[in-house]
């Protein structure tokens, strides 16, 4: 990175006084580091949403598969609910010591937590202490992932030039995409290939053991990366050691974001979970279809989007965030009956339009938010606000969908229910987009711009 000193007299008063020059090769990197963190986070969750009809038998011997499958993804929901507390402790302490450093934490914790869930001994061992180890490494990990999507997120805004952060950022949920589908590829692969005696003795232990060397491989591309520029920025404002930031000046003072924050990723992660993490389950525990089968359903929409993650990415550039994110928004309003209306008809075409659809409003959601989250927040608070704003509605409203769904039918009867919650996380999006500010092609708030090339800076210095 290099900068280059605007003139004193520029004619855009709100322009810093300085302009970043991007390393291509740099930024390439700091891409790739962050979207592998994100790819091992997704892995383990889309492993654990599509085998949990294995793991309900695992770890909760029950007669009732319907109490199997809720106690998992109970543990699958407790996760979510220490992620608040991780964004609390590793948020400000990106803010304080570097994204970098806090980054390659978070990667040792999650791989950690992920290998020992495939140590813990079933229940058939070890009685009660099998769901309470699962219980703990469930709480690991979400507690490192408090850290994790903000941080990523972060790092890709505060290093891309400004008029590629769309693009860029679509690379971090590109490697979700990448994630749930080497998990969901891996299952379908055990499914066909392995006994179902062999898949719950041993079998359901390969996914989790696998993100040992993937964390490793994480950790020392994070560690070969420098620090963002606008964090460095920062740093050279003070004098001495980066004062640490208040938790009120996080939270009371960016309380407008705040809200913003909450209520996109609500919606963001309403539908991702719902159709990434319940559906396969809702196709096998709710409509009785075949396991495989559906998984193959679920992997094909996630290639889908995959495809088509960063042209959309690329659209948020061209046209901007908010126009992107409100179309998803009506479209969930709009088709989430109609499309589940599709998958409950049965057939693999009529699921598989049901799905694609969905898959593809979802892109308006995945392509987005990466860049649009961080644009919220100015660079002193960005990591600490955004990872606060972040977990508390993943927590809240996201990580609990495929257990409150679950609950929401059993206690109504209504198979429509996941529709219907989609619906409503599109309406409260709505609103969050009706008051977010456009980001597309303009600078962070509080940092400087960022380009490409030493032409582009001499055109801003010039105010050509």
């Amino acid at each position: 990175m290099s900068s280059a000193t605007l003139s004193p007299a520029a004619p855009d008063s709100a322009r810093p006084s300085e302009v970043t020059v991007t390393d291509p090769a740099m930024v390439k990197r700091a891409v790739k580091a962050a979207a592998l963190g994100n790819a091992m986070e997704w892995f383990d969750f889309g492993v654990y949403s599509y085998i949990a009809v294995t793991l309900g038998k695992v770890f909760f011997p029950s007669g009732n598969p319907t109490a199997q499958l809720l106690s998992t993804f109970g543990a699958f929901a407790a996760a979510f609910l220490v992620r608040p507390l991780g964004g609390l402790v590793f948020g400000p302490l990106g803010d304080r010591i570097g994204r970098q450093k806090v980054l390659a934490l978070t990667m040792i914790m999650m791989a950690a937590g992920t290998f020992a869930i495939g140590l813990i001994p079933s229940h058939a061992s070890i009685g009660l202490w099998a769901p309470a180890l699962l219980l703990l490494a469930r709480l690991v990990q979400g507690f490192s992932t408090g850290g994790e999507y903000a941080g990523a997120s972060t790092f890709i805004a505060e290093y891309a030039p400004d008029k590629k952060r769309g693009f860029l950022g679509s690379w971090l949920e590109f490697g979700t995409l990448a994630g749930y589908i080497g998990g969901a590829g891996l299952v379908t692969l055990m499914t066909a290939l392995l006994s179902t005696d062999d898949l719950l003795s041993w079998g359901w232990r390969i996914p989790f053991l696998i993100a040992g060397p993937m964390g490793l491989i994480g950790l020392y591309l994070r560690m070969r990366l420098e620090e963002t520029p606008a964090f460095a920025a920062e740093l050279d404002k003070a004098e001495e050691a980066r004062p640490k930031v208040k938790l009120r000046e996080m939270v009371v003072g960016q309380w407008r974001a705040l809200l913003l924050c909450v209520g996109l990723v609500l919606v963001f992660n309403v539908t991702d979970y719902m159709l990434l993490s319940y559906m396969p389950s809702y196709l096998t525990s709710e409509l009785n279809y075949d396991s495989t089968h559906g998984l193959l359903v679920v992997l094909g929409v996630m290639t889908l989007m995959m495809v088509i993650q960063p042209f959309a990415g690329r659209l948020t550039d061209r046209v901007g965030r908010r126009p992107v994110i409100a179309f998803g928004c009506a479209g969930f309003l709009l088709l989430s009956v109609p499309a589940l209306l599709l998958i409950r008809q049965g057939s693999l075409l009529a699921i598989a339009l049901g799905m694609g659809a969905l898959g593809l409003l979802l892109v308006c959601f995945t392509a987005s938010m990466p860049s649009a989250l961080p644009a919220l927040f100015p660079t002193r608070v960005r990591y600490g606000s955004l990872s606060i704003g972040f977990n508390i509605s993943v927590s809240i409203f996201g990580g609990t969908t495929p257990l409150v769904v679950t609950a929401l039918i059993g206690a109504t009867g209504d198979v429509m229910m996941p529709a219907y919650y989609m619906m409503a996380a599109a309406v409260v999006g709505g609103v969050a987009v009706w008051f977010m500010t456009e980001s597309a092609r303009r600078p962070l708030p509080g940092s400087a711009p960022a380009v490409e090339t030493e032409a582009e800076a001499q055109a801003l210095r010039t105010g050509a």
